[in-house]
């Protein structure tokens, strides 16, 4: 009996450490092409467009757009889709869970 117990609370943990993974992130993602601000507003139409994803800043000299996700994770293939139908072009991301 203890060993189901154990199973069950292994399988608990892991169920509730998955769930803390999808919480909230901050992504700083690398593009290139961004010139003005004209840039900047569509693509935080797209990115706000994605259920879970809020676009937080973009430095413009940097390259570098921020976005905070709940609850969603944001593949390289999914940016560079994005990003490319917007005109620019997706280099990477850095991720940090909050």
């Amino acid at each position: 009996m203890n060993i189901v117990k154990t199973l069950s609370f292994t399988l608990l943990l892991a169920a509730l450490s998955t769930a803390a993974l999808a919480g909230n992130a901050v992504y700083s993602i690398r593009v290139d092409g961004l010139a003005c601000p004209y840039c900047a507003y569509g693509i935080e139409k797209k990115l706000n467009a994605i259920e879970g994803v809020r676009f937080r800043d973009m430095d413009l000299e940097k390259g570098i757009v921020t976005v905070e996700t709940h609850d969603v994770t944001l593949s390289d293939e999914q940016l560079k889709q994005l990003f490319q139908d917007a005109g620019f072009t997706y280099r990477s991301k850095q991720v940090t869970a909050q």
